[in-house]
C-alpha cells in the first residue's frame, strides 16, 4: 500500500480509487477473492486518501470480509452499499473523496486513468509478494506433475487429468484461473487444446495459471507415451527461444529488448515470424500477465520500461504441431529464479512408458 499512496502523492491526488481485481487484491494484499470471475470490476473497490483507507463493497460481501480476512483490523474501514443499486458504490466513493476531489483510478469512469502506472508500480514485487509467488509456483509444479503422473495413455480422458489439476489447487487454495489439458491431434493441430472428453493415446499437454492471494503463476507441462514422438525434438529446437527470451530479462534491460530476443530466437531455428502464431507471454503478477507486448510495438508504454529485480515472468513460446515452453520466473540481482520448474526440472517433455 505505501507504493499505491506513492503514486497518488506523485500526482497531487486527492484520491486514489482501485476497482479492478488485480489492482484490489495488490493494494489490499489479496483481500479479494473472486466471486465472478467474468466481471471487469471486482466487487471490491479501495479508495485510498492522504488520512484514510476504504473498501467499498456490498452488503452481501462486507460480512464476508470481515470476517474472512478481518480488514479492520488491518487499518481498512469497511462501507457496504445495497447489491441492487448500480450507482451505489460510485455514490460511495464520492462521499468518502468528496464531490470535487482529484481522483486517480484505474477506471476512467471514475477519475483520470492510471491504470498501466498501477501495472508498472505493482510489477515490482515485494518481498512477502515473491515469497507467495515461490509457494505457488512449487504448488502448481506438484498439481501439474502430478496430474501428468497419472495419465495412463490409451485410458485416461482429458477431462480426467484437468480434474487432477484442479483438484490438486483447490486443495492448497488457489484457483485455476486458466486450464488447457489436451491430447493427440488436438494438441498437435490447436494451440488451446480445451478438453474436449476424449481418451488420451499418444501425448497430452496441461496448462494452467493458477491465483492465491491475488496473484498468479502460470506453467506448462507435455507428456507423450512414445520417444519416438515428434514433440520432442520440437521442443528441444523451441528451447533456444526460450533461453534467449529469459537471458533478456536482466536488471537494466527492458521489456521491449526482451520481446526483440524472442523473436530473434525463433529467426535463428528458422522460425521467423512463429511469435504471431500464439500469444508469447510477459511479465506475471496480479494478472495472468500485466500486459501484453508484441515484436515492433514500440509505442507501447511499456516497452522502453526496464525489467527490474522483483518482477516474475511467465514466456510462453510455442510452435505448431505440440510444442510449448511455460514456466514462471523471478528476476533477481544474479539471475533468473525458477519458481515452477518442479520436481522433473531436467524434463522438457516426460515419456510416460
Amino acid at each position: 500500500m505505501p507504493r499505491a499512496q506513492a503514486l497518488r502523492e506523485r500526482a497531487g491526488a486527492d484520491a486514489l480509487v482501485l476497482t479492478r481485481p488485480g489492482s484490489v487484491n495488490w493494494v489490499t494484499g489479496g483481500v479479494s477473492d473472486p466471486v465472478d470471475l467474468t466481471a471487469p470490476r471486482d466487487v471490491v473497490w479501495a479508495v485510498l486518501t492522504e488520512g484514510s483507507r476504504a473498501l467499498v463493497t456490498t452488503r452481501v460481501e462486507a460480512p464476508r470480509l470481515a470476517h474472512d480476512f478481518d480488514v479492520e483490523a488491518s487499518g481498512w474501514d469497511l462501507i457496504g452499499v445495497p447489491w441492487y443499486r448500480s450507482e451505489a458504490m460510485v455514490e460511495a466513493v464520492t462521499s468518502l473523496v468528496g464531490g470535487r476531489a482529484s481522483v486517480l483510478s484505474d477506471s476512467s469512469e471514475l477519475g483520470e486513468d492510471v491504470s498501466e502506472q498501477v501495472v508498472l508500480t505493482r510489477m515490482v514485487l515485494s518481498d512477502p509478494e515473491r515469497d507467495e509467488v515461490r509457494e505457488l509456483g512449487r504448488d502448481v509444479a506438484l498439481a501439474l506433475d502430478g496430474a501428468v503422473a497419472s495419465w495412463v495413455p490409451g485410458e485416461s480422458r482429458d477431462t480426467e487429468i484437468a480434474g487432477e489439476v484442479a483438484r490438486a489447487l483447490v486443495r492448497v487454495g488457489a484457483l485455476p484461473v486458466c486450464l488447457i489439458v489436451g491430447g493427440d491431434e488436438r494438441l498437435r493441430s490447436l494451440r488451446h487444446p480445451l478438453s474436449a472428453g476424449e481418451v488420451v493415446h499418444e501425448a497430452v499437454m496441461a496448462v494452467v495459471v493458477a491465483r492465491r492471494g491475488g496473484l498468479h503463476v502460470a506453467a506448462t507441462r507435455l507428456a507423450v507415451a512414445s520417444d519416438a514422438d515428434p514433440i520432442i525434438p520440437l521442443t528441444r529446437e523451441l528451447a533456444s527461444v526460450d533461453d534467449a527470451v529469459l537471458a533478456a530479462c536482466v536488471p537494466g534491460s527492458t521489456w521491449g529488448s526482451a520481446v526483440e530476443a524472442l523473436e530473434r530466437g525463433y529467426r535463428t531455428i528458422g522460425r521467423e515470424g512463429a511469435w504471431a502464431e500464439h500469444f508469447q507471454g510477459g511479465p506475471i503478477a496480479f494478472e495472468q500477465r500485466e500486459f501484453e507486448l508484441a515484436p515492433g510495438q514500440n509505442s507501447s508504454p511499456f516497452w522502453d520500461r526496464p525489467c527490474e529485480v522483483g518482477c516474475a515472468v511467465a514466456w510462453n513460446p510455442s510452435l505448431s504441431g505440440g510444442a510449448k515452453i511455460e514456466e514462471t520466473y523471478l528476476i533477481g540481482e544474479s539471475g533468473i529464479e525458477p519458481v515452477t520448474r518442479g520436481v522433473h526440472e531436467c524434463e522438457r517433455v516426460r515419456v510416460v512408458t
